[in-house]
């Protein structure tokens, strides 16, 4: 069984599945390695405009996969190290990638499986999806995820999901910020779908600089540095080939080339 698969649609949309139903999506070392090389692949694909991370069956994804759990707990200090470098490269791919990126979250997520919803730059969960930052229950803590996570929830969220461990819904993630929106597990590929119709009408040059944006002025003081980099990044743009298309295209009332 193929632990990753992807599809790629008409319009560009590629569906990352995570292909581990029998065990909950959980990650091991494989998954990692695997789904690390596929998110390059489809990142240097030209013909994909937007990046679905979904799973098979029941969970989004339950985390660590217990048998790869047993065996790190054999591991010297320096073998988890690398093991782990390597969940942190993963979610660093998933975090920067250069396209957009949706979570459709078709249920539970817990412990790494939150930290991929958080690196996705929307995410989309049914109703009844639960979620948990469980390490501590093992003593452990959320480290590589938590800059992610912290992102998303916030400090003050995360002082209490990440020392209680304790689930919560699908609304309370929409709440406190993981999620952008729930809704009924028939609604969501349809939701997912016209999120993609809104993504693949935008100039992808320009979705790839809005997100580099967002990472340059989130918690960044408003000094003279940011505006001056905001001013230059404006200028930059609009005269690149993308923004000189899009700007034409607006004026003479046509699609743009990318659409």
């Amino acid at each position: 069984m193929t632990i990753i698969e992807t599809d790629i649609d008409g319009r560009g949309a590629a569906t990352v599945w995570l292909n581990r139903p029998e065990v909950h999506n959980a990650f091991d070392d494989t998954l990692i390695a695997t789904l690390t090389g596929e998110l390059r692949r489809v990142e240097a694909d030209e013909k994909v405009r937007v990046v679905v991370l979904a799973g098979r069956g029941k969970s989004f994804s339950a985390g660590a996969d217990l048998g790869w759990m047993k065996r790190m707990a054999g591991y010297t200090e320096a073998e988890n190290r690398r093991d782990a470098e390597a969940l942190a490269e993963l979610l660093r791919t998933l975090n920067f990638l250069g396209k957009p990126t949706i979570a459709a979250v078709q249920g539970n997520a817990y412990g790494g499986g939150v930290g991929l919803v958080a690196c996705c730059d929307i995410a989309v969960a049914v109703e009844a999806a639960s979620f948990a930052l469980t390490e501590v229950r093992l003593g452990l803590t959320p480290a590589t995820i938590s800059p992610y996570v912290v992102a998303a929830i916030g400090e003050r969220q995360a002082r209490r999901y990440f020392l209680t461990a304790e689930a919560f819904n699908a609304h309370e993630a929409q709440r406190i910020g993981l999620v952008h929106q729930t809704c009924k597990p028939d609604e969501l590929p349809l939701i997912v779908a016209q999120i993609i119709d809104s993504l693949v009408a935008c100039g992808p040059a320009a979705q790839a600089a809005a997100k580099d944006l967002v990472r340059r002025v989130a918690r960044a003081p408003v000094d003279a540095g940011m505006i001056a980099d905001t001013a230059r990044r404006i200028a930059e743009i609009r005269v690149s080939p993308e923004g000189r298309e899009g700007i034409a295209a607006f004026l003479e009332k046509r699609k743009a080339t990318w659409r």
